[in-house]
């Protein structure tokens, strides 16, 4: 075992996900990311996280899929010996956008098993680690983080499928917080609003209008470092009599006003 934290994200080769890795590498965890992305196809942004002299294990593989779930966990313990954190970020949106009238059994089940029952199982997978952890050493303090989304509680009939993921996310947040306070190990969801991601840039003009226009308070995109930062706050210990709770990074999206 080795005696730097271990942080796990998943979906950390791009966007959001990269940013959080990159975050927690420069404030000392040794990172394990778990993406379906081919390394060579985000190689500069694993470079990055390389060249802050990170330790870091990157794993190719499908989180919707058992195998790859459990080969991930059994390297990172044969690597690392512990995990500390789990940032659960991997998701995908639709590969096209249906009218939920039209959505088709193959887009639903394509983002779900990724959004959701991927990470509900990875979870219960790295929960079960965390607790044999916390029974044989005290000085452990787990926490998961799980990255939902705006769309849990906003209607979007074009991609109701990710709309659903999302807030099913909210639920297993719940239920592992419950499930997990009497081991020590807390868990939080953070839930970013409109953040410029390789996902969210093919509607650009559509949300530059609308923040303009005053869609959210802060009228501004908010960037994955937003995201990043509210991990590195749930990841301080500053919060250890706090589980369950949603931290909103959405410039305000969430408030309701006159």
């Amino acid at each position: 075992m080795i005696k730097q934290k271990v942080a796990v994200v998943t979906g950390g080769a791009r966007g959001i996900g990269n940013s959080i890795a990159l975050k927690l590498g420069l404030e000392g965890y040794a990172i394990a990311i778990y993406d379906k992305c081919k390394l060579g196809e985000v190689h500069k942004n694993i470079k990055k996280i390389q060249d802050a002299e990170v330790f870091l294990m990157y794993y190719h593989g499908d989180i919707s899929n058992r195998k790859n779930r459990i080969e991930f966990c059994n390297r990172v313990m044969q690597r690392f010996g512990r995990i500390d954190i789990l940032v659960n970020n991997a998701g995908v949106a639709p590969k096209k956008r249906y009218d939920i009238l039209d959505t088709t059994e193959k887009s639903f089940d394509y983002v779900i098993n990724i959004n959701l029952k991927g990470t509900f199982f990875l979870t219960q997978l790295v929960a079960k680690i965390m607790i044999d952890e916390t029974s044989n050493f005290d000085y452990f303090a787990p926490k998961i983080i799980n990255i939902g989304s705006a769309s849990s509680y906003t209607s979007s009939t074009s991609r109701g499928e990710y709309c659903i993921s999302k807030a099913g996310l909210s639920m297993l947040t719940k239920l592992f917080a419950d499930k997990l306070a009497q081991h020590r190990i807390n868990v939080y969801e953070i839930q970013p609003g409109i953040i410029f991601t390789d996902m969210t840039k093919v509607v650009k003009d559509k949300y530059d209008k609308l923040i303009k226009e005053g869609l959210i308070p802060i009228k501004r995109w908010g960037r994955p470092e937003d995201v990043a930062n509210a991990v590195s706050i749930l990841c301080s210990g500053k919060l250890d009599f706090s589980t369950g709770e949603i931290i909103n990074v959405d410039g305000g999206f969430h408030l309701r006003r006159l």
